[in-house]
C-alpha cells in the first residue's frame, strides 16, 4: 500500500504489517526477510520519512493498558496506545503527562523513538526523562527490558534512535501530580525579536512558555510576537476533554498559500493577540494541541504536502541564527502558518536526541520546487551556528549535515551495528542519512 506519513511527503510503497500482539510481532520479526528492510510505525505523526520503508510493521494493536498504579503515578502500557488515551485514563485520577509535544495523537512508541519535548524542556527535559523503562524487540527477536540502569547503552539509543534499534513494545511511564485541568495562561506581546528573546529569558521559571513569531515581518518588526506562559491551574473537574473538532475535507489548492495571504494571516493574528486579554485560563487541550482540533489540518499546505523545519541553536547563537533565518524566509515569501519558538534546557545522555541548551524554532512551508534552494541556506545558518535539525520533522536532510549536527553518531552507529548487524531495522531516513547500509532499502 501507499504511506506517508503527516507532512504527506515523501510516499512510498510498503507492505504493512499489523501484529495483534507482542508475541505477533516478535514472530513477524523472527520470520522477516532481510532483502528488505523493517521499520515499526505508530500514529504515523512524524512529518518526513523516518516511519516509512519496504516493509512497516505497526503498533495499532499494541495498544492495551498493563498496570497503572494510581498511588506513585506510574503507567505501564504497550508502545501503540496514544498520549491522548494516556491522558483520558491519567487525569481523572489526577496524574498527567510531565512532557507532552503539540499533538496528543503521537503514541507512546513515537514518543520515545522521536524523543518527543513540549513547552517546558527548560524544566522538565523531554519525554523520554520520565520513562521508567521499556521493553524492546530486537533483531534478533530476543525482547530485552531498558532503562537508565538496565541496559543503559541501549536505552540511551532508542531513546531518540527513530525506531532503528528495535520496536518498542510497552513502557513504564512516570507521571505527574496536577491541580487541575486548567492553565493559568499570560501572554505577552513583543514587538521584534529582541523582545521575544527577553520574554522567553525573563520568565524562564516559568513552567511553560512559547512564543508563537509573525515569520514574514521585516525591519524593526522583525521577530514580533505573542509569548505564551502557563503554568497549571486549580480547580475544575478532574474529566478529560476532546474538544471541539472541525476538519479539513481535502487539500487546499496550493495557489491559495502565498506570500500575499501568508502575510495577512499573520499580521491579523499578531494584531488580534495585542488586542485581547493577556491572561486567561484556558483547558489544556486548547494550550497544548491548539491544531489537534482540526482535523486533517496537513491538507491546508495542498496536495503536495509540506516540509516542517525545525532547528536549534546554542544560546549564544540563536539571536544572530534566528534572525538571519526570519529575514531569508520573509524575503522568499515562503510564510508559515505557525511559526514556533522554544527555549531548550540541557541535553540529556541520548545519543541521537534533539534538544540541547540554547533556542528551537519551527516553521511549516508548502512542498514546491523553489523551496528547496531556501532549506539549503537555512541549513548553512543553522550549522555555521553550531545547530542541528530534528529527525522526527526531516524529510531532506543531508548525510553530511546529520553528522556535523550529532556528534554521537558514530556512537549510534556502533551500538547499531552491535544490537542490529544485519540491518533489519532501516527507513527511508536512516538510508538517505547513512544511519543504515543503502543497498538495504530498494
Amino acid at each position: 500500500m501507499i504511506l506517508n506519513s503527516w507532512g504527506r511527503y515523501p510516499q512510498t510503497v510498503a507492505n504493512l504489517l499489523e501484529p495483534r500482539s507482542a508475541a505477533a510481532a516478535q514472530r513477524l520479526v523472527n520470520a522477516h526477510s532481510k532483502e528488505d528492510s523493517l521499520i515499526a510505525r505508530g500514529a504515523g505523526r512524524s512529518y518526513g520519512d523516518s516511519a516509512l520503508a519496504p516493509v512497516v510493521l505497526s503498533s495499532r494493536f499494541l495498544d492495551s493498558f498493563i498496570a497503572f498504579d494510581e498511588a506513585s503515578g506510574v503507567i505501564h502500557c504497550g508502545a501503540g496506545i496514544s498520549l491522548d488515551t494516556v491522558l483520558k485514563v491519567a487525569i481523572p485520577k489526577q496524574w498527567f503527562l510531565t512532557v507532552i509535544p503539540g499533538s496528543k495523537f503521537v503514541t507512546v512508541g513515537g514518543a520515545i523513538a522521536a524523543d518527543v519535548h513540549g513547552k517546558n524542556h527548560h524544566v522538565d527535559g523531554t519525554f523520554c526523562q520520565h520513562i521508567i523503562e521499556f521493553t524492546l524487540l530486537l533483531a534478533s527477536g530476543e525482547t530485552v527490558i531498558c532503562s537508565p540502569a538496565n541496559n543503559p547503552e541501549l536505552f540511551h539509543g532508542t531513546c531518540g534512535g527513530m525506531g532503528l534499534t528495535g520496536i518498542i513494545v510497552d513502557a513504564k511511564i512516570q507521571l505527574s501530580k496536577t491541580p487541575g485541568v486548567f492553565i493559568e495562561q499570560t501572554a505577552i506581546v513583543t514587538e521584534n525579536l529582541q523582545e521575544t528573546f527577553n520574554g522567553l529569558e525573563e520568565n524562564n521559571t516559568s513552567k511553560y512558555s512559547v512564543a508563537w513569531l509573525d515569520c514574514l515581518a521585516l525591519g524593526d518588526k522583525l521577530g514580533r510576537s505573542a509569548v505564551y506562559l502557563g503554568e497549571h491551574a486549580t480547580g475544575g473537574k478532574f474529566k478529560h476533554k476532546d474538544g471541539l473538532t472541525i476538519s479539513v475535507p481535502f487539500a487546499t489548492p496550493a495557489f491559495l498559500l502565498n506570500k500575499y495571504s501568508m502575510t495577512a494571516f499573520n499580521s491579523a493574528y499578531f494584531n488580534l493577540k495585542k488586542a485581547t486579554a493577556k491572561k486567561s485560563k484556558p483547558h489544556y487541550n486548547s494550550f497544548f494541541f491548539p491544531l489537534d482540533n482540526i482535523r486533517h489540518w496537513n491538507r491546508l499546505y495542498g496536495s503536495n504536502g509540506f516540509l516542517q523545519y525545525q532547528f536549534v541553536v546554542p544560546t549564544e547563537a540563536a539571536h544572530s541564527a534566528i534572525s538571519d533565518v526570519l529575514k531569508k524566509v520573509a524575503e522568499a515569501g515562503k510564510g508559515s502558518f505557525l511559526t514556533v519558538l522554544k527555549k531548550f534546557g540541557k541535553a540529556n545522555k541520548n545519543l541521537l536526541s534533539f534538544p540541547k541548551e540554547g533556542y528551537t524554532l519551527t516553521l511549516d512551508f508548502k512542498r514546491e520546487k523553489s523551496l528547496f534552494p531556501l532549506l539549503l541556506e537555512l541549513d548553512d545558518i543553522v550549522l555555521a551556528s553550531g545547530g542541528r535539525l530534528y529527525l522526527a520533522k526531516d524529510a531532506r536532510m543531508s548525510e553530511s549535515m546529520l553528522k556535523k549536527g550529532y556528534p554521537e553518531w558514530e556512537a549510534f552507529a556502533r551500538l547499531k551495528a552491535q544490537v542490529d548487524p544485519e540491518n533489519i531495522f532501516g527507513s527511508l531516513q536512516s538510508q538517505r542519512l547513512g544511519l543504515t547500509a543503502k543497498q538495504r532499502i530498494r
